[in-house]
């Protein structure tokens, strides 16, 4: 990057709360967020968002007739944004992009609208607009009066740091002076767990920690879902207002080889942390906010790429998913919002079932890594540095 590019506000509803400071206490504890959910006659761990953000969403819901039509990924974002816009405040400045994205879009509306179709075989006006993924941005947009590019896509699970990539973009090539980013998933439904299990990564622990990324003794798959949208303001230059700075970005993707699975050194990964770090010091990347979900062979993969980038000492990583579960195209963004926290709490790095977990002596430069199915990568360099 020849031009550096500022987080000036960053707004998320998660497990972890409503905003900064409910997620850094949630941080400090070492009890993770997970609740068990009865599916089909059984049950399973997930990662909902807290009693109080689901107050706010159905607040919000309630608060206006059009919105009780739409679907959580889009209350999920409003409130974020609002919040987001807020905390940056640039109600006052004009008009600002938008690219805000959904793995799997409105999951749960979709399923109750073809559910509906199945039994009656017909489907409702509304059916079609609410539920395509371009109505996440476009909603965002209207709930902010915002009159600027409205964007909405899906790249997986990497979809989140993959709208932050497009906001720099335009950023960079003078189209935009500043860009609302971000993702949001509310996908914790029968039909998705239920396709999570089928492809065997889905955690069947019941122990104290039934997620566990960076684990690299464990002999299954540990993966648990959750629920979230996260919203970052970006602006170009070095901000003095800013949470932290984007010094380094990088992409790639594999040729395809396994719909799910990316390849045993995580070439994808190699590729797109090379890029992000082509101007730094390696020596100065003080920690490493993994992707791993906590499979056996994606948190391997991803531990073999960056040893193959940085060396048999790499940087301290880690993971925070042990705690709010992977919730799929927000959770590059969530990485994104921890690693502003540990720039400003360092303690806050702890992974409590980790023995002998490194910890950084100073935390100054973190490299975020998300990747999707297919092997879709994306890597953030941050530094908490403004100065020039």
């Amino acid at each position: 990057m020849q031009e550096v590019v500022s987080i000036t506000s960053i707004s998320s509803v998660s497990p972890l709360g409503t905003n900064l400071e409910a997620a850094k206490a949630q941080y400090k504890q070492q009890n993770h967020c997970f609740k068990e959910i009865e599916i089909d006659g059984g049950s399973l761990y997930a990662a909902p968002l807290t009693p109080e953000g689901k107050a706010a969403i159905t607040s919000l819901k309630l608060s206006n007739n059009k919105y009780q039509h739409l679907d959580d990924t889009v209350l999920f974002a409003i409130y974020a944004a609002r919040n987001a816009l807020k905390n940056a405040d640039w109600r006052e400045e004009g008009t600002f992009g938008i690219n805000i994205g959904s793995s799997r879009g409105a999951t749960i509306l979709f399923e109750k609208k073809h559910q509906s179709f199945l039994e009656k075989n017909e489907v409702d006006t509304l059916a079609s607009p609410t539920t395509t993924l371009g109505n996440i941005s476009s909603w965002v947009a209207h709930d902010l009066q915002n009159d600027g590019i409205a964007i909405s896509h899906s790249i997986t699970c990497s979809t989140g740091l993959h709208s932050l990539l497009n906001g720099i973009a335009w950023i960079k090539s003078g189209m935009a002076s500043r860009f609302l980013v971000g993702a949001s998933e509310a996908a914790l439904t029968a039909f998705t767990f239920a396709q999570m299990r089928t492809l065997r990564i889905y955690s069947q622990s019941k122990c104290a920690y039934p997620c566990r990324p960076l684990d690299f003794t464990k002999k299954s798959n540990s993966m648990i879902l959750g629920e979230a949208a996260s919203v970052i303001c970006l602006e170009g230059g070095r901000k003095e207002s800013a949470l932290a700075v984007i010094e380094g970005i990088g992409y790639a993707t594999e040729i395809l080889k396994h719909n799910t699975s990316i390849s045993a050194n995580g070439q994808c990964f190699q590729k797109s942390m090379k890029m992000a770090v082509a101007s730094t010091n390696l020596q100065e990347v003080d920690l490493i906010i993994m992707h791993a979900p906590g499979t056996v062979k994606g948190d391997l993969a991803e531990m073999n790429a960056i040893k193959n980038v940085f060396g048999d000492e790499p940087p301290v990583v880690c993971s925070n998913k042990w705690k709010v579960g992977h919730t799929f195209a927000s959770s590059g963004m969530l990485s994104i919002e921890w690693a502003i926290l540990l720039f400003q709490n360092p303690e806050l790095i702890q992974m409590p079932y980790l023995t002998n977990q490194r910890v950084p002596e100073k935390i100054k430069k973190i490299l975020v890594n998300a990747v999707g199915f297919g092997g879709n990568a994306v890597s953030v360099l941050l530094t908490a540095d403004k100065r020039e």
